[in-house]
C-alpha cells in the first residue's frame, strides 16, 4: 500500500524518577528512570520525494534542519540501514520546547522512524525500531514505545509498567537551555546522600495512588542543575508554594513539572508561574 503522506505525533516525556547508579567504562552513566508521556507534542508530516534526498523544514527558525537534527539523523539511518534509495520531505511542527529535558528531539527521531517504516513499507517490528533508535540517543527507544516504562542501562533497556493515575501536569521552562552532557559531566554519583526509590514509585503506580506517586518523585540530576541555574530552583519553589501536589525537574532540566489532582488548583499554579516564566503549559498525562 503506497501512502503518499504520513503523519506522526511526537509527544514529550517527563521523568517521574531519575536515578544514576554509576559511571560506565563507555563514558555513559548507568541509570534507572521511570518515564511517561504527556499531551504536549510535536507533529511530523512525511512525504516521499522523487529524488534521493532528505529535506527537513519547520515553522520555527531556531532549530537545525540538517544532520544536527535528530529527525534528519533518524531518516538517514533508516535509509542507509535498509537500502532505501527514495527521498523524503519531513515537515516538523515544533511545539515542545528545545533543550528542555522533555526529549523533544528524541521523540521527533522516534516519530520519524515510525513514520518512515510505514511510508516505505519496511515492516519493522517495534523491537527493531527500538534497537535502531538506541543508536541515535538513550531516550529514543522509549519514545518509540511510548506509554510508561522503567528504563535501565543508559535508558535503552525498557520494561513497560502501570501508567500513572490521571492528573494535570503543569510544565514550566525558564528562558535558558541546559546541555544534558554538561549536567552529566558535572554530576558526581559518590556525592549523593540518598537515591529515590524505584520500588516505592512502582508500588504507587500499580496501586494508582496519586499521593504516593507525588511523594516518590525524585531526580538526582537536580543536585547539579538547581545549583547552577537559580531560575530552575525558583520555578520549583514557586510551584510548591502555589500548591502543586508533586514537583520535579524533568531529565537534566531546565523544565520543571508540577502534578495537580484537582482542576481548581491548576489556575493558581499557572498564574503564579506566568508572573516570571513565559513558557508554561497545562497538559494531561497520556495514559
Amino acid at each position: 500500500m503506497n501512502l503518499s503522506k504520513i503523519y506522526e505525533k511526537a509527544p514529550a516525556k517527563i521523568n517521574l524518577l531519575l536515578d544514576v547508579l554509576r559511571k560506565r567504562e563507555d563514558g555513559f552513566h548507568e541509570v534507572e528512570m521511570i518515564m511517561t508521556m504527556v499531551d504536549l507534542a510535536d507533529r511530523l508530516e512525511m512525504e516521499e520525494l522523487p529524488r534521493d534526498q532528505i529535506v527537513l523544514s519547520s515553522q520555527v527558525g531556531f532549530i537545525p534542519l540538517d544532520e544536527k537534527n535528530l529527525a534528519f539523523q533518524a531518516a538517514r539511518l533508516i535509509k542507509e540501514r535498509y537500502g532505501v534509495t527514495r527521498g523524503v520531505y519531513i515537515h516538523l511542527d515544533k511545539q515542545i520546547p528545545v533543550a528542555a529535558g522533555l526529549a523533544g528531539g528524541s521523540s521527533d527521531a522516534a516519530a520519524t522512524l515510525r513514520g518512515l517504516n510505514r511510508l516505505w513499507n519496511l515492516e519493522l517490528s517495534t523491537d527493531e525500531l527500538e534497537t535502531l533508535g538506541a543508536e541515535l540517543g538513550s531516550d529514543v527507544p522509549f519514545c518509540i514505545r511510548g506509554g510508561t516504562a522503567l528504563a535501565r542501562g543508559r535508558g535503552e533497556k525498557l520494561q513497560t509498567i502501570s501508567p500513572p493515575p490521571q492528573c494535570w501536569v503543569i510544565l514550566a521552562k525558564p528562558p535558558i537551555n541546559v546541555s544534558t552532557a554538561d549536567v552529566y559531566g558535572k554530576f558526581r554519583v559518590n556525592d549523593l546522600k540518598e537515591h529515590p526509590s524505584i520500588p516505592n514509585m512502582l508500588d504507587a503506580l500499580s496501586r494508582q495512588s496519586f499521593q504516593e506517586m507525588c511523594s516518590s518523585l525524585g531526580n538526582v540530576l537536580e543536585s547539579v542543575t538547581l545549583n547552577r541555574y537559580p531560575e530552575v530552583r525558583q520555578i520549583k519553589d514557586c510551584m510548591i508554594k502555589a500548591g502543586a501536589d508533586g514537583v520535579l525537574m524533568s531529565g537534566s532540566g531546565p523544565t520543571v513539572f508540577g502534578l495537580v489532582s484537582k482542576e481548581i488548583k491548576v489556575a493558581r499554579v499557572y498564574n503564579a508561574l506566568r508572573g516570571f516564566c513565559k513558557e508554561v503549559y497545562v497538559v494531561r498525562m497520556l495514559t
